[in-house]
């Protein structure tokens, strides 16, 4: 089977594990502030706090805000955590629609902001990789005041107009899982130039407890135990090293598939503005209307063949703990309905992707 998405671990990185567990910490040691400057250094950001998980990661960043009591506009097409997280501290998620490239959608937002008070913030999400058009976001923020959160989870090492992702928002949030650019097999980070949310993110990752001399600490708010282990670190700071060539190889498989999927008659691909830089943490394709209803007939051809899909995102109005408060958004359900991810990765060989391709075009033939 070709997965839609893997992990590529080599012995660099099993050597780096190993030292780290023959090394006096495991947890709570140098390796997690040497991951975090070195994401830092990477991104050119001020700060780095790497957590246990992504969710994690997006819950202490809604509570560094304190905007419980308020709203804020976000995309149903994405993984639960990017909403689940703001129920979890009280904040009501307004969901917008989407663009033809699965990201939110500017003049959405700006109709949401016009039907609606007691906005404060605004959380973007960089599906399947592909950076959200942040200086039109960012032109919002200021002119009504909002907070700005960018879930990256999917867009680690990607640029936007040259610079890395994480210089721009609040507050970014990454996700090392191991299908994403790089793991440390869960995982997750808040990247940030503001130094107030930098310390706040510290203090509630470990217990909200702050040393104050020798054996001394104290105690102002409840925080968690929300850290990663050096041994997750250490892996992390290996994989970093290779940020750029994971990503190199993911746009080569990708270029192919643009290459070879071009003027199709079955679906359409994702374009990629070229001021933006993809980590295509995804391949989405969009069937075309007339193949919906094939749809999970063609997932089950696709399987049968060894070729690993999957279908990003339900929406997260769908699930049950949401569905009687909202309503269904043309843009998403249409995406929904067309959406397939095909494998993309960096253990692929060309050869790999010339048989995903083959196969696609022929099962799509049929159907």
């Amino acid at each position: 089977m070709i997965p839609y998405s893997t992990q590529f671990i080599d012995d660099d990185d099993v050597d780096s594990v190993v030292s780290a567990l023959k090394g006096e910490y495991v947890t709570q040691g140098m390796l997690v502030e040497s991951f975090e400057k070195k994401i830092a250094e990477y991104l050119g950001v001020r700060f780095a706090v790497v957590f246990n998980s992504a969710t994690s990661a997006l819950n202490i960043a809604y509570k560094i805000l304190s905007i419980d009591g308020f709203k804020a506009i976000t995309t149903p097409l994405t993984f639960c955590a990017t909403s689940n997280m703001m129920l979890e501290n009280n904040i009501t998620p307004v969901f917008c629609g989407c663009n033809n490239n699965g990201n939110i959608d500017v003049k959405c937002i700006k109709k949401i902001l016009n039907e609606n008070d007691n906005i404060k913030a605004i959380v973007s999400v960089d599906f399947a990789g592909n950076s959200v058009d942040i200086d039109e976001i960012l032109d919002i923020c200021r002119e009504n005041n909002l907070y700005f959160v960018s879930d990256s989870s999917h867009s680690f090492g990607g640029e936007y107009k040259g610079k890395k992702i994480g210089n721009f928002a609040d507050m970014t949030i990454f996700s090392f899982h191991a299908l994403k650019p790089i793991t440390t097999i869960e995982g997750g980070a808040i990247v940030t130039n503001n130094e107030e949310s930098y310390i706040k993110a510290k203090l509630f990752r470990s217990h909200g407890i702050k040393k104050t001399c020798l054996w001394d600490s104290q105690l102002d708010f409840v925080g968690y135990n929300f850290r990663l282990s050096d041994v997750a670190c250490a892996l992390g700071i290996s994989q970093l090293k290779k940020l750029d060539s994971f990503i190199e190889k993911r746009n080569q498989i990708a270029r192919f598939y643009d290459d070879v999927f071009k003027d199709n008659l079955y679906f359409n691909t994702i374009k990629v503005k070229e001021y933006i830089k993809s980590t295509y943490h995804l391949y989405p394709i969009l069937l075309n209307r007339n193949l919906w209803c094939n749809k999970e007939e063609i997932f089950r051809d696709l399987l049968s063949l060894g070729i690993g899909v999957q279908v990003h995102y339900k929406p997260i109005y769908q699930f049950n703990l949401y569905k009687n408060s909202y309503q269904a958004i043309d843009s998403i359900e249409n995406f929904y309905k067309s959406e397939i991810s095909i494998p993309c990765h960096q253990k692929m060989t060309l050869k790999d992707a010339e048989f995903v391709s083959n196969s696609l075009l022929k099962v799509l033939e049929t159907n």
